[in-house]
């Protein structure tokens, strides 16, 4: 299932999915000096209870009837455009991780993409049809849930409190094997492997171990010698598409916070902070000198969104942030995910370093929308146009979308990101009311627009829930 976005990621080094690890052996003084200072660690009553919870899930979508849309420019391909091909049924797998006992159930959103049918097996191999809850691309998770009780569940760790060195398992289905359980220990945190790099408002703060994973064991469970859930698994790094040595996994806090939101209210409710932010390991010469990066650890503000929650908590450019909540960030990775866990309005402590001096603010939190003047239509993210934009295109209405999201719009049509579109149901769009008065009480939807620099213009249409 979705094999050219696979593929895209086996020539990139990165695979969504997991692996086999092995023990290798130490040296005899190794061995005498480990067995002298630490106690074995047995993982037994860990696999049994978090094998319990984990699922397999099975997608399907059924074959398709589509036609060829072009987009960008003419040419040769403009001849197909327009053509009807079939796209076969399409299947694929991975795992999920029940979360409580009332059956909903915790997965990567690239495991069920684009599904028409969601099939999850529980550990004692009932199969049952699962409805989905809701997606967040942005953190590469989703919700699904099985009308079923009395479940048994993972608890949720404080992955704050993961050390390096420390034992996992890994839980999942792998290779459409049964359940399988693989140990490794934490090898790095906060790690951006740039996996979601092209999407907007990515979190990537992988945390990296070396317990072996492999295709199928995406949306499985990472847990400690506990059993209790430290993340979800979600990629390896690999040239061959299989396990090569290293896996990562979507950190249990951001887990806890994202599928709350998904079983509440839809969709993730996101906090920002307001800033643009620079770390020494994508920093310039000249902005590690300007800002002082290697001598003082902590993520640079290099720029403030104007009226955004930093600025208005009187942060300024150069401050270096060193904590939040005082939990240490020393990365844009370990930033984000920190303030990835919290919604609009919550009011965090930042500790910044300024003038020489140890400072701290407290900040309120803010939507995207307070942050960036961005609202959402068809579950994409949009902004009016400027008026030089206007001039520009030489029109004198228009809204552009930002990021495609996830909704119907970006589900039944092959849009793409940078679309102006200056019409909804024939009505001509300038403000919202228009927006509200072309869709009041509409099911099907047709909106029209052009793409900068494209000629001619381009019609979508769609379905929306009443």
């Amino acid at each position: 299932m979705r094999k050219p976005f696979l593929n895209h990621l086996f020539k990139s080094g990165l695979v969504v999915c997991f692996s086999i690890h092995t023990l290798f052996a130490q040296t005899e003084n190794d061995y005498t000096f480990n067995r002298k200072s630490a106690a074995p660690i047995d993982f037994q009553l860990a696999a049994e209870t978090a094998t319990k919870a984990v699922v397999h899930v099975k997608v399907s979508t059924s074959a398709k009837t589509v036609y060829a849309q072009n987009p960008f420019g003419n040419g040769f391909f403009e001849q197909f455009f327009g053509q009807q091909y079939i796209l076969p049924p399409q299947s694929g797998s991975g795992s999920g991780v029940l979360i409580d006992q009332n059956g909903h159930i915790v997965t990567n959103y690239h495991v069920i993409a684009n599904a028409e049918k969601i099939t999850v097996t529980l550990s004692d191999g009932t199969s049952k049809q699962a409805k989905l809850i809701g997606t967040d691309m942005a953190t590469d998770l989703a919700v699904l849930k099985v009308e079923e009780n009395n479940l048994s569940y993972l608890k949720f760790s404080n992955s704050d409190q993961v050390k390096l060195g420390q034992w996992v398992l890994a839980i999942g289905y792998p290779l459409n094997l049964d359940v399988t359980v693989t140990a490794g220990i934490v090898s790095a945190k906060s790690r951006n492997i740039g996996i979601h790099k092209n999407q907007q408002n990515a979190i990537e703060s992988f945390i990296q171990t070396d317990a072996a994973v492999n295709p199928g064991n995406s949306g499985g469970a990472l847990v400690n010698s506990n059993g209790d859930l430290v993340g979800i698994n979600a990629a390896i790094s690999s040239p061959t598409g299989s396990y090569a040595g290293y896996s990562y996994a979507i950190p249990s806090n951001i887990v806890k916070k994202v599928s709350a939101d998904l079983i509440q209210y839809g969709k993730v409710q996101r906090a920002f902070l307001g800033i643009n932010p620079k770390d020494i390991k994508t920093a310039s010469e000249e902005e590690i000198k300007k800002y002082h990066l290697d001598e003082i650890q902590g993520v640079a503000i290099v720029g403030l969104s104007k009226n955004g929650a930093a600025e208005q908590a009187g942060l300024k450019i150069g401050d270096l942030i060193q904590a939040i909540n005082q939990v240490k960030v020393n990365s844009v990775p370990s930033l984000l995910e920190q303030i990835a866990r919290y919604h609009p309005k919550d009011e965090v402590e930042i500790s910044y370093w300024r003038d020489g001096q140890s400072k701290t603010s407290t900040v309120t939190l803010k939507s995207n929308a307070e942050t960036t003047g961005q609202k959402e239509l068809f579950g994409a993210s949009y902004r009016f146009l400027s008026l030089q934009e206007k001039k520009q295109y030489g029109i004198n209405n228009g809204l552009i979308i930002t990021d495609l999201g996830n909704g119907p719009l970006a589900q039944q049509s092959n849009i793409q990101k940078g679309f102006i579109i200056t019409a909804i149901n024939d009505v001509a769009i300038a403000t919202e009311e228009q927006i509200a008065n072309a869709i009041n009480n509409k099911n099907f939807i047709q909106i029209a627009g052009f793409y900068p620099g494209q000629r001619g213009n381009y019609y979508y249409s769609f379905q929306i829930n009443e």
